[in-house]
């Protein structure tokens, strides 16, 4: 390599340096902000983590609290006192309120504890329905066949959580009203069912034995192969 090439190279060499550290004064900024962004990111990550984990174990010490009471109505009202930080948390503290009621008779503050869940548009799917379901079965006593065949058939469709318990529910309402072979039919559709539990399947055949039906079992799930 020649003097001239050397020269050459050494020049390159220098310029491509000062480029580097004049980008580097112009824009470093930018690389320095995107450290402590990620940095301080990082941070109130594990912040929220320990806020929300701090938050549940106050929300478990609370409703162990509340639970601890040996009557239902000191635990009710334990129960009813609380107020989650967050609306999944909510549903679940106040099905726990509705379960209390019930066990201390109070079927009026079960229900509204209820439908505060069920009625609650924000609230997770499963917890609505759950509380909907659990609504209409505690007023099986003051709500008409019609009304609640209605909201029964809503909670039964394909693939929804509670379908087969819903359906049950109908094929009792048939009972009711005497439509022993409707009631017998929903029965079956639920034997045939690759969802339905062991429970439900006992159930389902004793009721249509006991209607008189014969249960259709070479094909049950479990059962016929």
């Amino acid at each position: 390599m020649s003097d001239r090439d050397s020269f050459i190279d050494e020049v390159n060499d220098e310029v491509r340096r000062d480029r580097f550290y004049f980008m580097l004064r112009r824009y470093g900024w930018i690389a320095a902000l995107a450290v402590v962004l990620i940095v301080g990111g990082a941070a109130w990550n594990e912040f929220r983590k320990a806020q929300d984990r701090a938050q549940a174990e106050n929300l478990g010490d609370e409703i162990l609290a509340a639970l601890s009471a040996r009557d239902p109505g000191a635990r009710f009202e334990g129960l009813d006192s609380i107020e989650a930080e967050t609306l999944g948390a909510q549903a679940v503290v106040d099905l726990l309120v509705a379960a209390e009621a019930q066990q201390a008779g109070n079927i009026t503050a079960a229900v509204a504890a209820l439908d505060g869940v069920a009625l609650n548009l924000e609230a997770p799917p499963i917890y609505r329905q759950v509380a909907a379901f659990k609504s209409l079965v505690l007023q099986g006593d003051t709500l008409d066949s019609a009304t609640r065949r209605q909201q029964f058939e809503a909670l039964a469709s394909p693939g929804a959580p509670l379908s087969l318990m819903a359906q049950e529910q109908l094929a009792l309402i048939d009972i009711e009203e005497g439509q022993t072979q409707a009631a017998i039919a929903k029965y079956q559709a639920i034997l045939q069912d690759a969802g339905v539990s062991a429970d439900l399947q006992q159930r389902a055949l004793q009721v249509i034995v006991a209607l008189g039906g014969s249960p259709e079992i070479s094909n049950l799930p479990g059962i016929g192969n």
